[in-house]
């Protein structure tokens, strides 16, 4: 019989976020715990927490749910990082950080995520690595929860606790925006208010026109008033009809808004997240995505960034089918045919008309994805290993960026959002050529001129002929840039009460 593992107690010293105070497995006795691994660019560990909180309030008498942050990249090691993640991301339950891996190699840890399960008695029960555990561990708790009733070793009542939401609630006009897109022949911004779940447009010097959707969490067509979405990244614009295609992350869909008749339908996914990872097609209505991130209109057909699969997916619109376009699942940075090539989630995609232009962000690097002729995959920029991340500017692979989110072609450049280096650097596509313009690497919030100003994870940037708008997701705001000048301004939103 294998002996019983006693847990490894918790950090009393470290930092924790969501409690008042550090939370012990000693105090937590007569309880089921779960403890969550995971590092916020993960994907993987997105998907997890929709089950880690449908477990917490299935079980919200005997079950206490601890996030183990073990960050992968250097930025996620600062705590007000994390601490913007949790909120960014709704996160209800105690965190606590690891930056040193301490509890990850004392729990044996090798994945992101990792759920370990601890039963009333302070023992460690089952771990399990990857998403889609969600039946699993509902069975285990259930059977954990009446094996130690029968024992009188579980105590029946629940938890509460100071959340980093109430302590710090957002009342900005913007939550963490994730993309904007800018449109000089009708001026308009529109802008992805991804943690108010909805589409705010604007003109061009900020003066509010619309909101589209509720405010609230939900897949739901109709009206702009009665639409719903959950946590909307990208954007694209067809100026022909008057259509913009949003990519819904959290709801695994893309959605259309018909700007003329004011009116949001869903034109692909099913609402539940899929988890087929070999290439594959079928009809919009009836095929399930994985968190697409971005969205790009070329022609006829929609060009998305399904980050959640690590692929690239293209919608016919005319037909409504919708399927793989490159990359086998396998999350990796492998260039050649566009069955051959492999990606780490995709983030944010734009084009010249002959390729498409990805911000790959596990990898940390640029890739260009064959539109036309056969073209290939290949690597413009960036280390191109999953581990290999920094703050580089150079040549093609000695180039280092750090999780990039975002990307822009305009006037034969790429304008890329180096996400966690609070950057904006431009690249030249033809010979790999990376230059930092924009912000000096300090997260913060400041206007000025090129390297004079800050931002906090920019994720989204969109370029018209002079000016550029970058969605500064961490600082709430929508910053512009002059072109000419490289003068960084923040947008002053005005007009609409949106808080």
């Amino acid at each position: 019989m294998t002996p019983r593992v006693r847990a490894p107690e918790l950090p009393q010293d470290g930092i924790w976020f969501n409690t008042n105070h550090p939370l012990s497995l000693k105090h937590l006795k007569g309880r089921v715990v779960i403890l969550d691994f995971w590092t916020y660019c993960c994907i993987n560990c997105l998907h997890v927490l929709p089950d880690l909180n449908y477990l917490e309030q299935k079980y919200k008498d005997s079950l206490t749910v601890i996030g183990i942050h073990s960050s992968k990249f250097d930025n996620e090691k600062d705590a007000e990082n994390i601490r913007q993640a949790i909120l960014r991301y709704n996160v209800e339950h105690p965190v606590v950080v690891d930056s040193t891996f301490n509890l990850w190699q004392q729990y044996a840890v090798r994945a992101w995520p990792t759920l370990v399960v601890i039963d009333p008695e302070g023992y460690v029960i089952r771990d399990v690595a990857g998403e889609g555990n969600r039946a699993v561990l509902d069975q285990l708790i259930e059977e954990l929860i009446q094996k130690h009733q029968q024992k009188d070793t579980i105590t029946m009542q629940p938890l509460h606790f100071t959340l980093e939401k109430q302590r710090h609630p957002l009342t900005n006009p913007l939550a963490f925006p994730g993309k904007v897109l800018a449109d000089e022949f009708s001026d308009r911004l529109f802008i992805a208010d991804s943690g108010h779940h909805r589409i705010v447009v604007s003109n061009l010097a900020g003066e509010v026109l619309n909101i589209i959707g509720t405010g609230k969490p939900g897949l739901t067509d109709g009206t702009f008033a009665e639409a719903q979405f959950f946590a909307p990244q990208g954007i694209t614009l067809d100026p022909n009809n008057q259509r913009l295609y949003v990519a819904d992350t959290e709801n695994h869909c893309l959605r259309c808004i018909h700007l003329e008749t004011e009116q949001v339908e869903t034109v692909a996914g099913t609402g539940e997240q899929s988890r087929q990872i070999q290439p594959h097609s079928g009809l919009g209505l009836q095929t399930a995505l994985n968190s697409p991130w971005d969205i790009e209109k070329i022609d006829n057909r929609l060009l998305i960034a399904m980050a959640g699969s690590h692929q690239i997916w293209e919608m016919q619109l005319e037909t409504g089918e919708i399927g793989t376009y490159a990359g086998t699942g396998a999350e990796a940075c492998l260039d050649g045919s566009l069955h051959e090539a492999a990606f780490a989630q995709p983030s944010g995609i734009t084009s010249d008309g002959r390729e498409l232009y990805v911000a790959d962000s596990e990898v940390s690097s640029i890739r260009g994805v064959g539109l036309i002729n056969n073209l290939p995959v290949r690597t413009i920029c960036g280390s191109g290993e999953l581990f290999e991340f920094g703050d580089r500017d150079g040549q093609k692979s000695e180039v280092r960026l750090q999780h990039c989110l975002g990307v822009e072609y305009t006037q034969n450049y790429l304008w890329v959002a180096d996400t966690y280096n609070h950057k904006i650097k431009r690249v030249d596509p033809s010979t790999g050529s990376c230059q930092t313009l924009l912000g000096n690497g300090q997260a913060g919030h400041r206007d000025g001129q090129s390297h004079e100003a800050q931002f906090a994870e920019p994720s989204g940037v969109s370029a018209i002929a002079a000016r550029l708008y970058i969605a500064d997701t961490n600082n709430h705001v929508i910053r512009c840039v002059d072109l000419g000048t490289l003068e960084v301004t923040t947008l002053n939103l005005s007009g609409y009460q949106i808080c």
